[in-house]
């Protein structure tokens, strides 16, 4: 990311490369897993399986691929649809789409001019919900975390989020999250990347070490 008179400056293939490192490393992980792991249940998505998520996962790739935008989209109504329209598909099958979007979604994501930036980020932490669940390590984590944090950090920006620094242990420099504008002080969080990750995606947070100052925990969720 670069600044120009201290305003961001969007990188369109963030995003994009966002969703191919964790394409390199999701897929080859669920065309291993046995069958039994996809109906799993999710505890961050209430209701949904391990084949639940990534249906939808797909499916929103999907129709970023095929500019597929009716009215409601990605409602939670449209989200059950998207999940039911697939119920009949082998899992397989389910992996397969999910490997195409995650191919070919960066470069429409780009071409949008930041609409999309948020649909990105989303996809990765449904992958983390994902390996959460399989007892995989890098959840909220791996390749694609220093991607994952930029893209955090701008969205949280440019939504005008409450003001954070956050130290974090696996981090050299800090992190500056939300809108700095000085009207209220910034929040200070201190611990783990993936456990900054989860305060924002509204994941649970049981074992996590950390400190957080300033700031109640769901105020951060950018998912609400």
């Amino acid at each position: 990311m670069t600044s120009v008179d201290g305003h961001d400056v969007r990188d369109p293939e963030l995003p994009g490369r966002l969703l191919t490192v964790e394409r390199d490393d999701l897929v080859p992980l669920l065309r291993s897993r046995a069958e039994t792991d996809f109906a799993l249940p999710v505890t961050a998505c209430p209701g949904w399986t391990v084949r639940d998520v990534l249906a939808h996962c797909s499916a929103a790739l999907t129709r970023v691929v095929e500019n597929r935008f009716e009215e409601g989209v990605f409602s939670p109504e449209s989200n059950d649809r998207d999940i039911a329209e697939r119920a009949d598909w082998p899992n397989a099958r389910v992996v397969d789409e999910l490997e195409r979007g995650m191919t070919e979604a960066g470069p429409v994501i780009a071409e949008a001019g930041g609409a999309l930036d948020g649909l990105a980020l989303g996809e990765w932490v449904h992958a983390g919900d994902v390996r959460d669940v399989l007892g995989e390590p890098g959840a909220y984590g791996g390749a694609g975390l220093p991607y994952a944090l930029e893209l955090l950090a701008r969205l949280t920006r440019e939504r005008g989020h409450v003001p954070l620094h956050a130290d974090l242990d696996d981090r050299d420099e800090p992190l500056l999250l939300g809108e700095a504008s000085g009207a209220r002080p910034p929040a200070r969080f201190i611990g783990s990347a993936p456990a900054l990750v989860r305060l924002y995606a509204g994941r649970p947070l049981a074992g996590a070490d950390y400190e957080l100052a300033g700031v109640e925990a769901a105020e951060l969720n950018i998912f609400r």
